[in-house]
């Protein structure tokens, strides 16, 4: 035997318009902006401040550049001297405190990575502010291996 189902009409009373007004979707809106402008506000104030050069350098003041290379057998070179690890933080010390000396350390391709890493953390530990790295085109051609 066959259930009928009862049909469900869902009558209204009276066909006049409603006198309210949907705020639904104003809130909505709202909250979304809301939730925009509390996530956007950090970005807005956060200052990295960097000290930018005005205009090229006088000619007396011609940047020193102190060449730090990396060999693949694992010597240091620096102005073209062999140093070690040791020998490294007084001399690099020395370059901090010109003016205009910058020091460009730059690796073999076939260097260790470890040997590497320590030598930046000795340039770091130095207190080097004004370091160019060169010649990272070394380290493409080794990874194609």
């Amino acid at each position: 035997m066959r259930r009928r189902r009862a049909a469900i009409v869902y009558a209204v009373a009276d066909d006049r318009p409603m006198h309210g007004l949907n705020t639904t979707p104003l809130i909505d809106v709202m909250l979304v902006l809301l939730v925009m402008t509390i996530m956007s506000i950090p970005m807005m104030t956060h200052q990295v401040r960097i000290q930018i050069p005005q205009g090229p350098p006088p000619a007396s003041q011609q940047p020193i550049v102190h060449p730090l290379r990396l060999e693949a057998s694992g010597a240091i070179m620096l102005d073209g001297s062999p140093v070690t690890l040791q020998e490294l933080p007084p001399r690099l010390s020395a370059i901090n405190r010109e003016p205009t000396g910058i020091l460009q350390l730059s690796a073999s391709g076939d260097a260790r990575y470890e040997i590497y890493a320590e030598l930046l953390a000795v340039v770091k530990r130095a207190g080097i502010e004004r370091l160019n790295l060169a010649g990272n085109e070394g380290f493409v051609a080794s990874l194609d291996r």
